[in-house]
Formats: structure tokens, sequence, C-alpha cells
């Protein structure tokens, strides 16, 4: 009896749907190059907001990621580049958060001193 390639349909057939399958999670995803480009907008706002002032760490930290993450990209270690460059923009987020607050609680200070200045004319007008 000879056999015929139509008893092998079924098991061809998923053969090659497993291979299909396979092959297309074995395909990567794009160049992290979008999480790249935010890293470093990030980076540069918290820079522009003086971050280097009063967050230095964290913005220290976060160029480190970038630079560690363009080396990833350059050795086509795409994941890790993708995973450093999002680290880098969550901590260029902190430093300018951090920056922000700051900068507010130096101005809330500064306003608080006016006042007390002021007061202090005020006292000192009303007793002459």
């Amino acid at each position: 009896m000879a056999t015929s390639f139509a008893h092998f349909r079924t098991p061809l057939q998923a053969l090659i749907c497993g291979c299909v399958l396979a092959l297309t999670a074995c395909a990567s995803l794009p160049p992290p190059t979008a999480e790249l480009n935010a890293a470093q907008q990030a980076v540069s706002r918290a820079a522009d907001a003086d971050a280097d002032q009063y967050a230095a760490e964290d913005l220290a930290r976060a160029r480190s990621l970038l630079t560690q993450a363009q080396g990833a990209l350059a050795e086509r270690r795409e994941a890790d580049a993708r995973d450093l460059a999002n680290r880098s923009a969550a901590l260029a987020g902190l430093a300018l958060a951090r920056s922000r607050e700051a900068a507010t609680n130096a101005e809330l200070e500064q306003r608080r001193a006016e006042i007390a200045d002021l007061r202090q004319r005020l006292r000192l007008e009303d007793a002459q």
C-alpha cells in the first residue's frame, strides 16, 4: 500500500503553522528609537528646569541611564535599550518634578519674607 501526501496533510499543516508561529514570535519589536527620543527630551526638560541645581543626583542618573541605553542600542540589545531608556525618562521626570518643587518652595519662602517685611513696615508706620 503506497503512502500518499494526503495522509500527511493535517500533521504537515500543523508543522507549517507551528513554524509560522515560531517565526512570528521570534520577530523582534522595532528598535526603541521612540523611547530613546522620549528619554532625551525628558532629560532636556529637566535640565532646562534647573534640575542640575535642585535634583542633581536624579538628573545625573537619568543621563547615565540614557547613555547606557544608547550603548545597548548600538550593541543591538534592543530590549535592554528600551528598558534603560524608559528608566531614564522616569528618572528625568522625577528630577523635573523635584526641581519644580524646589523652585516653588524657594519662591514661596521669598514671598513669605516679603510679607514679613511689609508687616514690619506697617507696624512702624502705625507706631509713628
